[in-house]
């Protein structure tokens, strides 16, 4: 179908995410604004679309690729902006998340994958789509975390800090983090199965354990010492790095070209 054609709909979806935002922060007419968010909402829907028709014709998951990964998170990062919007009224969040959706979907266009039906015995488990769903969806929201680690500390800095932005900094932590250990247990049940181990210390393992180490830092940093709030920050903002390291930077590691984890092109 032309509708499903990546070099059609990619374009269409990035000019819609444009326009969206465009109208959404131009004026301050609340029906431009909500015309706005409609069809930044639309755009990313086409991606839904696209996902479910991907994994009709290829019969199975569309997530063994690096760049089928991206399209999950080109999905998932808008949403999260729109949960931001929505319950916290963080207009911010939109913006920021369109931008990154928009960077992967790019990417996406300029290097196109070949995709094929093909799935390894080891991805032939029902362990498969929650754990990779789970992490992207950790991903999306940690990333959102971020941003707002940075935008706490450029207010400490001003000595002007908002205190519902480190208690939302929080909650979105917290939610993230529980997504990020249930991505860890699928993946120990998913090894099991497919390699006989929950746990090997393979690269990919060792940086996502390093990740969800740093995240926990955090978590028991705001726990025990509420009043140090710019550490707090610093540890959000460095644990993204990590994981995108994790999610990313592994793959062109020496001692991960063997490794189980690393992504099919």
């Amino acid at each position: 179908m032309i509708l499903f054609d990546i070099n059609i709909l990619f374009p269409t979806v990035i000019g819609l995410w444009i326009l969206g935002i465009i109208l959404f922060f131009a004026t301050k007419s609340k029906k431009i604004n909500n015309a706005g968010l409609g069809l930044l909402i639309f755009g990313t829907f086409l991606l839904v679309a696209l996902v479910v028709f991907m994994w009709i014709n290829l019969e199975r998951p569309p997530m063994r690729t690096l760049g089928e990964t991206r399209l999950w998170y080109g999905i998932l990062v808008p949403v999260v902006g729109f949960v931001l919007y929505f319950r916290w009224k963080m207009k911010w969040a939109i913006g920021y998340s369109i931008f990154l959706a928009t960077v992967f979907v790019l990417i996406n266009y300029l290097t196109p994958e070949n995709f094929d039906k093909s799935l390894m015995p080891a991805l032939q488990s029902i362990w498969f789509v929650p754990h990779v769903i789970v992490y992207m969806f950790a991903y999306a929201i940690l990333s959102a975390s971020m941003l707002i680690a940075i935008k706490a500390l450029v207010q400490i800095s001003n000595k002007k800090l908002d205190e519902n932005l480190i208690i939302t900094a929080d909650n979105v932590v917290y939610t993230g983090f529980a997504f990020l250990s249930f991505g860890l247990l699928f993946g120990a049940f998913w090894a099991k199965e497919a390699w006989g181990h929950y746990w090997t210390w393979d690269p990919k393992e060792t940086w996502a354990f390093i990740t969800w180490l740093f995240y926990l830092i955090y978590i028991h940093l705001r726990h025990n010492h509420k009043e140090n709030v710019k550490p707090a920050m610093w540890i959000l903002a460095l644990a993204f790095i990590f994981l995108l390291i994790c999610w990313l930077g592994v793959n062109y590691l020496p001692s991960a070209q063997t490794s189980v984890h690393t992504y099919s092109t």
